[in-house]
């Protein structure tokens, strides 16, 4: 059994290369017995489950592909694809997980999130986050036109790129206390969010940040239990 983690694909009609790059990943574990972990922006955007075209239905297609070979997909939400839901799953009998799962794998808990909660010292970030995850918002969304909800998404993506010009490094990382917290009872955190992939070792405790994808590459990470090894971010090249 291969655990595979990955987060901030980012795909999109507008960059066929990262999708190109999801696809050969799907190819590539489909015979491997592999359970894959996606912590969130996966897409870009998601204006919601009712959205389709050609290029996500190629996605669908290989997804299917890759269940029906008796791998396994779970999926918990990040900041760019929090209205994705059940029904988008459905179709290649994705799993959706809570926005903090723990997991036990060869004796260790390891905890999954996307990682924007640890980035506390971004109020105003915390704040929206709060605002548009908010249950009655949500739902209200669902049931405009899905015209309206391109044009706000491409808004939200237009003011978030705009307003991290104006913030520091610092203020848009995780923040220390946060991540103690978080680490508390477990023994490993596995998160994206931050694009800035690497492997933080706390006393005898470790926080794997996944890598976004990039145009010729990602850092992803694979644990197989029947090697136990040092967890190392493994470079996926397409």
């Amino acid at each position: 059994m291969t655990y595979l983690f990955i987060s901030d694909l980012h795909l999109s009609p507008e960059h066929p290369r990262l999708v190109r790059g999801f696809l050969d990943l799907l190819t590539h574990y489909q015979h491997q017995q592999t359970n894959l972990y996606i912590l969130g922006d996966w897409f870009n955007a998601w204006i919601g489950d009712d959205y389709s075209a050609p290029w996500l239905d190629e996605i669908i297609v290989a997804l299917q592909r890759f269940t029906q070979a008796g791998n396994q997909v779970f999926f918990l939400v990040g900041n760019r694809d929090f209205a994705l839901h059940h029904v988008f799953l459905n179709k290649f009998q994705g799993q959706l997980l809570p926005e903090i799962t723990t997991l036990n794998i060869a004796g260790q808990t390891i905890r999954l999130e996307h990682g924007d909660l640890l980035c506390t010292d971004d109020v105003s970030y915390q704040r929206f986050r709060k605002i548009i995850r908010n249950p009655l918002l949500l739902a209200l969304l669902r049931k405009t036109p899905l015209s309206f909800r391109l044009q706000l998404a491409s808004g939200f993506r237009k003011k978030s790129h705009a307003a991290q010009q104006f913030k520091s490094y610092e203020v848009m990382d995780v923040n220390p206390q946060a991540v103690e917290q978080a680490l508390a009872n477990v023994d490993i955190l596995i998160h994206g969010h931050t694009h800035r992939p690497a492997i933080h070792t706390l006393g005898n405790k470790q926080r794997i940040v996944l890598g976004d994808w990039r145009e010729h590459d990602a850092q992803i990470l694979e644990i197989s239990p029947e090697q136990p090894a040092a967890l190392q971010l493994k470079k996926w090249s397409y």
